[in-house]
């Protein structure tokens, strides 16, 4: 039986906390959005969002084959009516899943124009239509974005193009797309660069692609400013794919950069799992290092496959995983305005609309539930006693005098040979370490 937009999701009921014991696979077992945890709210802490790009315009084609997810709203005729379609569609979705926050790019929700500027009247147009759509939904915008990767006119990239066309057409795109985040209360605004890498140096010019992409975010920060825009703006690191090498590769890799063009204090992070996979890294040593940094941003949950080499976006199902990534974020301060963005996808042969529900109650329900044995294991205070006492040494006056700068090298050199030192090594304890949190896990 054909569907229309107004049934898709509207037979699926509000899905709602109902506790370990129960056996609806459309319930949470362990989301309870009011359940407080470190003193607040665990929707606050957590503040899910569902990505329009996936759960709305995923059509399962893929390289070797056809689409094989068939939505109403890819079948109309007319691409604006498609459009209102399909986000009556997802804002009943983000009712089923009580969602509290939606991320889009600008090509999720509108369709390009045969211009510029009709691509840009498109786009405000559904704005409005969005804004409407909010006024009587309890789901906020997370953040937005702009697609400046996806058509044919970026293959050499946006901000980083050879073509200076390119960067002034970028920019005017990204300028619209951060009006209409702040028109919709966007709690931050995202920079993606897909394309900004290069394919073989033999044809790029490193350093002057990087002064580009450099003055292209200084660009959206001033305008940030200009326009009063509270949110965080965030950079999105991915080390390739679609190019070979991309330039914001990891988070030391952005954080580089962020220093050389003068923009650390301006611009954050949104790490992404399968992302710090691809680099090599995990997903909580980025969330750490960016913590570190003092760029932790927001999240995407997703993850890769380990037997495939490529982006998959599948939804989290990795408790430990997860529960590790939590306890960095906990470590790190909590993520602020930033939120658990479910960038993933369902597979190509998940077709039915109700694959989709599934796929984000099991990814919300994982991530609540990792987010409370962190929250436990960060209470203990045992993994902390544990690395505090490991550097304790470090808090004497003699090693805190190193640090200052109070030593030069030949006093700390004179020192050591004075004392005849004969350092011991002790035991880093990880195999105790690794147990305690497994055991930890409920």
């Amino acid at each position: 039986m054909s569907q229309t937009p107004s049934t898709i999701f509207s037979g699926f009921e509000t899905i709602r906390y109902e506790g370990q014991e129960s056996q609806n696979p459309l319930a949470y077992r362990w989301y309870q959005p009011d359940r407080i945890v470190l003193g607040k709210p665990l929707r606050d802490h957590l503040r899910f969002a569902i990505t329009y790009w996936h759960s709305f315009g995923w059509s399962g084609a893929d390289p070797f084959g056809a689409a094989t997810i068939d939505r109403p709203w890819m079948r109309s005729g007319d691409p604006m009516s498609g459009a209102r379609m399909k986000a009556d569609a997802a804002f009943d979705l983000f009712r089923v899943l009580d969602a509290p926050f939606f991320t889009f790019h600008d090509r999720d929700i509108t369709p390009e124009g045969v211009d510029l500027n009709s691509s840009l009247r498109n786009l405000h147009i559904m704005a409005d239509y969005l804004e409407a759509k909010m006024e009587s939904s309890s789901t906020g915008l997370l953040w937005g974005t702009a697609n400046v990767f996806a058509h044919r006119r970026f293959m050499a990239g946006a901000a980083s193009n050879p073509d200076p066309e390119v960067f002034a057409f970028s920019a005017a795109t990204v300028k619209h797309c951060m009006d209409v985040t702040k028109q919709l209360n966007g709690q931050n605004y995202v920079l993606w660069g897909g394309r900004e890498g290069y394919e073989t140096l033999l044809n790029t010019d490193l350093k002057r692609e990087l002064d580009q992409l450099g003055r292209f975010i200084n660009l959206v920060v001033e305008y940030k400013h200009k326009i009063g825009f509270r949110g965080e703006i965030l950079m999105e690191p991915k080390p390739k794919e679609p190019t070979k090498h991309q330039y914001d590769f990891d988070t030391a890799a952005v954080y580089a950069f962020l220093q050389r063009y003068g923009l650390e204090k301006h611009v954050k992070l949104n790490i992404e799992a399968n992302h710090a996979t691809l680099a090599g890294h995990s997903f909580e040593h980025e969330i750490a290092m960016a913590a570190t940094f003092g760029l932790l941003g927001s999240l995407d949950m997703n993850r890769g496959d380990l037997l495939l080499g490529w982006d998959t976006d599948q939804f989290p199902n990795d408790l430990q995983d997860v529960t590790l990534a939590m306890y960095e974020v906990l470590r790190g301060g909590g993520l602020g305005k930033g939120g658990l963005n479910f960038d993933a996808k369902v597979r190509r042969q998940s077709i039915d609309a109700d694959d989709l529900i599934h796929a984000h109650v099991g990814g919300i329900d994982l991530c609540a539930r990792a987010f409370l044995n962190a929250a436990r294991l960060f209470e203990e205070k045992t993994l902390s006693s544990i690395v505090e006492k490991r550097y304790a040494g470090w808090d004497s006056p003699y090693a805190q005098a190193m640090l200052r700068g109070e030593l030069k090298l030949e006093e700390i050199a004179s020192q050591a040979e004075e004392k005849n030192l004969n350092p011991e090594p002790r035991s880093g304890k990880q195999e105790f370490i690794e147990n305690l949190v497994a055991r930890s896990l409920f």
